[in-house]
């Protein structure tokens, strides 16, 4: 019964991040045609979950990140441009669900995607708002193609919950605060591991 609340909060939330459902557009060229995310949120039930592709890339800070290295914590893999104003927007509340997360086994990870100007944008902006999780370095958005049967290339920001078992568990396309993504991350972290969640069989 709870789901279904849980649900009509975060539409609400998420609309109102794309201010009224208008449509976010940067005059630069390198992001023509690039959209806020349309608020739509899905969660999916363990059984009709899908294996995550393989992600990975070069961090901002230096480094390198592979997803599946992550597997036994839940990663919440936001996508982001510092040119991006409902970025902007939700960033302060991304680092304070990953603070009150990270010690229930809860990984964030950024994907910076069509930066014009080099790293140098994007490194303000995690110094402006205080992001102290890592965030993978794709000018060209090419890493972020692993995803493209899961997130629409246009929406930004967008943002993946990847299950303990490697398993895409939710999907949000748009901006979200800080209460809503809280409730949805912390939700799946509570699941038990697979072997304790299936009955004996023998």
């Amino acid at each position: 019964m709870r789901r279904p609340l849980v649900l009509a909060a975060v539409g609400v939330l998420a609309l109102a991040g794309c201010s009224d459902g208008q449509v976010e557009r940067s005059d630069n060229g390198n992001q023509a045609g690039y959209i806020a995310g349309d608020g739509t949120i899905s969660i999916y039930e363990p059984a009709d979950r899908e294996t995550a592709p393989e992600f990975g890339g070069d961090l901002l800070d230096g480094g390198d990140f592979q997803l599946a290295d992550q597997l036994g914590d839940v990663v919440v893999l936001n996508v982001w441009g510092s040119w991006c104003p409902p970025c902007r927007k939700e960033a302060p509340d991304l680092q304070a669900t990953y603070e009150t997360l990270q010690p229930e086994g809860v990984q964030f990870v950024g994907v910076n995607v069509r930066e014009p100007n080099g790293e140098g944008p994007a490194l303000r902006f995690e110094e402006e708002f205080g992001i102290t999780y890592p965030s993978v370095y794709d000018p060209k958005a090419d890493a972020l193609l692993a995803f493209r049967d899961t997130i629409p290339p246009k929406a930004i920001p967008s943002t993946l919950v990847i299950d303990r078992e490697g398993r895409i568990a939710a999907r949000i396309l748009g901006p979200i605060g800080e209460a809503s993504l809280t409730d949805i991350v912390g939700e799946i972290a509570a699941e038990p591991p697979a072997a304790e969640g299936t009955a004996e069989t023998s």
